[in-house]
């Protein structure tokens, strides 16, 4: 299983970050939540961004590029082996940054790889 980062984790049913969280714990993929709100999903407290977890496989990304920028040395100490840009967080300077640190971007949608069998 892929030890999955969420950032822009949120407790809001709506969001399709808190749909992935689901999923991703559905399917037995243990996940770690970074947002900037308060909560919990999939019941995992959503954490501040803050901590280096040094055993994440993937990050997941719900959040748009104006506010990716703040994340980029987070994302890199992380060290995942790839990142996920889902629609409407694609990034053309991030995924450069990603490239130097030898961290796969991936342009694609978390739910539709869970849910095809391509996560």
């Amino acid at each position: 299983m892929k030890k999955t980062l969420i950032i822009g984790a949120s407790p809001d049913p709506s969001r399709y970050a808190y749909k992935a969280a689901h999923m991703l714990t559905r399917f037995n993929h243990e996940i770690v939540n970074v947002g900037i709100k308060r909560g919990e999903v999939a019941g995992v407290e959503i954490e501040k961004p803050g901590e280096i977890h040094d055993d994440i496989d993937t990050i997941t990304l719900y959040i748009g590029p104006d506010l990716q920028a703040q994340y980029h040395d987070y994302i890199v100490n992380t060290k995942p082996k790839r990142v996920i840009f889902n629609p409407g967080t694609e990034n053309y300077e991030l995924e450069k940054l990603l490239d130097q640190h030898n961290i796969e971007p991936l342009r694609a949608c978390t739910l539709v790889l869970l849910s095809t069998g391509q996560y």
